[in-house]
C-alpha cells in the first residue's frame, strides 16, 4: 500500500443520510485508537475488546454533535471488567478506560462475552452548548456486547430505532488488527420495507474487520449497510486518542482536597495518574508547598 493510500485509509469516521432523507448513517474506522488504548492501559484481551467497542460506540454518537460537544458512554455491571468508560467529540477525540484492565474470562467452559460485564446499566451522558446541565439516560444492558446495548438504549430512550454493528478483532499475538463500527439510524417516516432492508443487511453482513482486512474501507462499509438505497455523504474527520490532561489540571485538582491534605502530601514528591490515557506526573514537594502557600 502506498503512503497516499495509507494516509486516505487512515482512522476517520463518515456519516452520510439516504437520498430519500430516512436514514442516517456512521461508520468509523479506530483501529490505531484502540491499539493505543490497549498500549496504554496495558489491557486484556477481554478488555482490549470491551474498551475498543465501548469508544467506538461512543464517537459514533459524537459524531453527529457540533464543535466540541461531548459524550461519555458506560457500562456497568456485575462482571470481572467492573465497568467500561468511554468519552468522545465532535472534534475526534477519544479517551476511554476500565476498571479492571486485567480482567478475563474463562473460556474452557461456557463463558462468552457478555459474561464480562454481567447484568448492570449502560448510562449514556451528552454535553451540549445550549444545555445548563448534561443530559443523561440510563437503561439496563441489553446484551453486555456494547453495540446491542447501545441500539437498545437509543431505540428506548431517544425513540431512535437503530442498528449498531462494532467489530474488535485480534491477532494470534493479542495485538489489535481491525476495530471498525457503524450506526445507522431511521428517521421520523421511514417506511417499514426499508427498515426490513436495512436489517437484512446487517444479518447479512460479515465481521466488519473482516472487510476491512479484505480492503473495504468506511465508504464501501456505509454503502454496503444500505443498499440498495443511495446515500451521500455528509461529512468525516480524523479521530485519535487524545486526553486533555495536564500537569497544571493536576495541580489544581490538588487544591480542592484541602490544605491540611495538602500539608500532609508537601514532605514527599506525588505520583498522580490519570485514568483516562495513564499518563504519570509528578508533583514535587516544592510545587505542593508552593500550592500551600496559594491556598494561605
Amino acid at each position: 500500500m502506498s503512503l497516499k493510500e495509507q494516509f486516505l485509509k487512515k482512522d476517520r469516521v463518515i456519516r452520510g443520510i439516504t437520498e430519500d432523507g430516512f436514514f442516517k448513517v456512521a461508520v468509523i474506522k479506530l483501529t490505531d485508537v484502540v491499539r493505543a488504548a490497549q498500549e496504554r492501559h496495558q489491557l486484556s484481551l477481554l478488555t482490549t475488546i470491551y474498551l475498543g467497542r465501548t469508544m467506538a460506540g461512543a464517537m459514533l454518537m459524537a459524531s453527529d454533535l457540533k464543535g466540541e460537544e461531548r459524550v461519555q458512554l458506560k457500562l456497568e455491571g456485575s462482571g470481572p471488567i467492573g465497568f467500561v468508560l468511554a468519552e468522545s467529540n465532535r472534534v475526534g477525540e477519544i479517551r476511554g478506560y476500565v476498571r479492571s484492565p486485567d480482567a478475563e474470562l474463562d473460556y474452557s467452559g461456557k463463558a462468552k462475552l457478555s459474561d464480562g460485564l454481567g447484568v448492570g446499566v449502560l448510562t449514556f451522558t451528552k454535553v451540549l452548548f445550549n444545555e445548563a446541565k448534561p443530559l443523561r439516560g440510563i437503561v439496563e444492558l441489553a446484551g453486555g456486547n456494547v453495540d446491542d446495548d447501545l441500539a437498545y438504549y437509543l431505540t428506548q430512550s431517544e425513540q431512535i430505532p437503530s442498528a449498531v454493528k462494532i467489530d474488535v478483532s485480534l491477532n494470534d499475538q493479542g495485538e489489535v488488527e481491525q476495530a471498525v463500527g457503524v450506526l445507522v439510524q431511521a428517521l421520523p417516516g421511514a417506511p417499514d420495507e426499508s427498515i426490513t432492508l436495512i436489517e437484512q443487511n446487517f444479518a447479512s453482513l460479515p465481521s466488519l474487520a473482516s472487510l476491512v482486512v479484505d480492503g473495504d474501507y468506511i465508504d464501501d462499509i456505509m454503502h454496503k449497510v444500505l443498499e440498495p438505497l443511495p446515500v451521500k455523504e455528509l461529512v468525516r474527520f480524523p479521530v485519535h486518542f487524545f486526553c486533555r490532561c495536564s500537569k497544571a489540571r493536576f495541580k489544581n485538582a490538588l487544591m480542592t482536597v484541602g490544605i491540611d491534605e495538602l500539608k500532609d502530601m508537601q514532605e514527599e514528591s506525588q505520583e498522580l495518574v490519570c485514568h483516562y490515557c495513564s499518563e504519570k506526573y509528578e508533583i514535587t514537594s516544592d510545587e505542593i508547598k508552593e500550592l500551600v502557600s496559594k491556598m494561605q
